[in-house]
């Protein structure tokens, strides 16, 4: 080979290595589509938290105990913590004397889900767990006192609508708390990182007031706000209320191994390790259906 094509070599490998740097480090497999960023959850979850090294401490200090606070004037809040991984917000909540509610934390990683089970078990009677896509939240509108989204809105398909979808579930009064990516790695994340002011104008846009967007960490902004409405929060329903099927929107209906819709007769199994699998229905013939959230247009 001439010197020129050794250099034209070098350089489409090193262009190489950075495409895939970008795809798989930076951007975390967002743009391969949810299979992909799904798939480096599944890989990563048993060292996650090792990788991460968060600070029991910090988390409690600086976001289980404002968000107790945020709650503490509502009875028996209820928590929807969106792509929540390995359980991290809800064990900085559920730490707190203060708060006496419960949380149901949503992701699509399936791994993630089994190790915030192991992470959280001595607060498993106040937690649910729910294997489901973060872009069809399978609850009705105005379910929630407190709807959670961190380090998550940049790894899932039009942010935008999830943020949308955030808003729905939440009762009027409650608290939204959300992070937004910022830093010299967001430039590389177009369409799933914006600029601090563009992203407060998104969320001015909602039916939201009392927008606050604040630093929170090196790469994060942390955006808390309030849903507008007369507030009605406050008591927790069972599963069985407040759940709706992925598929049609109907009532589903416990049963002994799982939840059925009463409506397409979809049944949602519960796993062994108590995860209630949405993304995981099979029809009224056994058959396993289309997943949850697939009809649609992952998540920590």
């Amino acid at each position: 080979m001439t010197a020129l094509a050794w250099v034209s070599l070098l350089a489409g490998l090193v262009l190489l290595g950075l495409l895939l740097y970008w795809l798989f480090i930076i951007a975390e497999g967002a743009y391969l589509g949810p299979w992909a960023v799904v798939l480096l959850y599944d890989w990563a979850a048993r060292a996650y938290e090792r990788i991460k090294q968060y600070d029991p401490g910090d988390e409690q200090w600086f976001l289980g105990l404002p968000l107790a606070r945020s709650l503490e004037l509502v009875p028996a809040p209820l928590v929807l913590d969106v792509a929540t991984g390995t359980g991290r917000l809800p064990r900085a909540l559920l730490r707190q004397p203060a708060f006496a509610g419960r949380v149901i934390g949503l992701d699509l990683s399936r791994r993630m889900l089994h190790e915030a089970v192991e992470r959280t078990a001595q607060f498993a009677d106040r937690l649910t767990f729910i294997w489901q896509d973060a872009r069809c939240l399978p609850f009705d509108d105005d379910t929630f006192d407190c709807v959670t989204c961190l380090e998550a809105l940049e790894f899932i398909p039009r942010p935008r609508e999830v943020l949308a979808e955030l808003v729905r579930v939440l009762r009027p009064g409650g608290v939204l708390l959300v992070t937004n990516r910022i830093g010299w790695e967001a430039r590389f994340l177009p369409g799933r990182a914006f600029p601090r002011a563009e992203f407060e104008a998104l969320l001015r846009a909602l039916p939201l007031e009392g927008v606050k967007v604040q630093p929170w960490q090196a790469a994060y902004d942390l955006a808390w706000a309030l849903k507008s409405g007369d507030p009605h929060g406050g008591g927790v329903r069972p599963l069985e209320q407040i759940l709706r099927c992925p598929n049609c929107g109907g009532r589903l209906r416990r049963e002994e191994d799982g939840f059925r819709c009463v409506g397409c007769g979809r049944l949602y199994p519960v796993a062994a390790d108590g995860v209630i699998e949405l993304h995981a229905g099979v029809d009224g013939q056994g058959k396993r259906a289309v997943r949850g959230g697939s009809k649609q247009t992952p998540g920590s």
